[in-house]
């Protein structure tokens, strides 16, 4: 694979020509600003940016009025690679919050093992309904320590619509939810996004999270696409690393809060 090659793919297919990732989400173009713009509990933000030095100053704070006139929490999804090469410190000095730095990281699907081997009594339910979002919720809130309503609500939208961009599954330990994970569909630009695979602390180290990459690998190939993308943890990349992801730039949300 190579990698300039594959992150300037990622960077015009994904984000810079984005797609709306949720019912009532729309994207908006503003000069040299792709953003999403959503309800409360939608996710907001810019998603690419090719600004340079004259005009970078201007261009963030014309995003911090419209998001608060909207009267919405945004974030800035900025990358290592991104221009001007002080974007961070820019958002910074406009109010803008960090959040911790995360690994992007991109497989060929066809590198990546899509046999999902689980430790035994461990099963995988594929999320259809109401029920199955409520057992993701509860899998993430062991993982991860703490409540998602708006992942509740997000994922619920997507049911309701009927939404076929959105794929969710939860590993049951006998009936408790132990893991979950979904993967984002991204149609037409041959790259599809891993979102969550946060485990129980007491299952970790089985395999769980290895079985859900390849659950999703085997589930993205059947629908032809050729990329994963994952914005990877430190708990995660070397796992990722293993599977054969490679590390392609970093990732800093930057968080506006009106």
């Amino acid at each position: 694979m190579d990698h300039d090659e594959v992150l300037a793919l990622f960077d015009d297919r994904v984000r810079r020509n984005a797609q709306p990732d949720g019912p009532g989400v729309r994207v908006e173009h503003d000069g040299a600003v792709v953003r999403l713009v959503g309800g409360v509990g939608d996710w907001n933000g810019v998603v690419w940016s090719g600004l340079d030095e004259a005009v970078v100053d201007e261009a963030i704070a014309a995003q911090v009025r419209h998001f608060t006139e909207l009267g919405l929490e945004f974030e800035w999804k900025a990358y290592s690679h991104d221009r001007p090469a002080d974007l961070g410190r820019r958002l910074l000095a406009a109010g803008f919050t960090p959040e911790p730095d995360e690994a992007l990281m991109i497989a060929r699907i066809a590198d990546l093992p899509t046999e999902a081997v689980l430790p035994e009594g461990v099963r995988l339910h594929p999320v259809t309904d109401p029920a199955g979002v409520d057992l993701m919720v509860e899998a993430h809130t062991q993982a991860f320590g703490a409540d998602h309503p708006g992942l509740r609500a997000r994922m619920l939208g997507h049911l309701r619509h009927g939404s076929d961009t959105v794929r969710m599954v939860v590993a049951l330990a006998g009936d408790r939810p132990v893991s979950a994970a979904r993967m984002e569909l991204n149609p037409g630009t041959g790259f599809a996004g891993l979102w969550g695979g946060g485990t129980a602390p007491d299952w970790r180290g089985r395999g769980i999270y290895r079985a859900l990459v390849a659950h999703r690998a085997r589930l993205a190939a059947d629908l032809g696409y050729q990329y994963l993308q994952v914005d990877a943890s430190d708990d995660s990349r070397p796992i990722l690393q293993r599977l054969g992801f490679a590390r392609l730039s970093t990732t800093t949300p930057y968080v506006y809060r009106p």
